[in-house]
């Protein structure tokens, strides 16, 4: 069988708060662009992480926000000269409820609300769609979504909006150290940063 990946490795990023942060709230530095109702701050080195990585991997998104969201930011931070093997937003996620969660009271059971779901993003859905899974990456800011992809993922701290943050760039520096590998799933992920030397 071939694969889409047979050649190069997937990378498949998350958006909010991995890429970008989106507010209802302005913060105190200028926002980028809006989409619907939310400020947006791009993360700072974006345009430099995608200029690093874009001839190395093929390169998808997934997020569980709302699809019409999903493909406006798209459209927003995605660079002209590169093509994206997809766009997956919350309708391509699988909803679970979260059997962990604790609640305070016998009314609470009755009252939950969605912070007790999780959207997951099982990259399974990938290999039904001719995907090899030793060759795919997902880039998450919250491991609970990714879950069922252990070996695939890589968790980068949250964003929320810091002027000062360079995650992206250490992040192009270690997935650069990965572009070649055959079966990226038998590499130690936990604790990325410190392999950079």
């Amino acid at each position: 069988m071939t694969y889409k990946n047979e050649t190069k490795t997937l990378l498949v990023l998350d958006i909010d708060e991995t890429l970008i942060f989106g507010s209802a709230e302005k913060l105190d530095e200028p926002f980028d662009f809006r989409v619907f109702n939310y400020f947006i701050y791009q993360r700072p080195y974006l345009k430099e992480f995608f200029e690093k990585i874009k001839d190395h991997f093929l390169i998808a998104l997934w997020s569980s926000a709302d699809d019409e969201y999903v493909e406006e930011i798209a459209k927003k931070i995605i660079p002209k000269n590169i093509e994206l093997e997809f766009i997956w937003a919350r309708s391509r996620c699988s909803y679970k409820r979260n059997f962990n969660a604790v609640f305070d009271d016998y009314q609470d059971y009755y009252a939950f609300d969605i912070s007790h779901y999780h959207f997951l993003k099982p990259l399974k859905k990938l290999k039904k769609k001719g995907y090899k899974l030793e060759r795919i990456l997902i880039v998450d800011d919250t491991p609970h979504k990714s879950k069922d992809n252990y070996g695939n993922a890589i968790y980068p701290k949250e964003y929320k909006g810091d002027k000062n943050d360079n995650e992206l760039l250490l992040l192009a520096d270690y997935l650069l150290t990965l572009k070649d590998k055959t079966n990226v799933r038998r590499i130690e992920k936990r604790g990325w940063k410190s392999k950079l030397g």
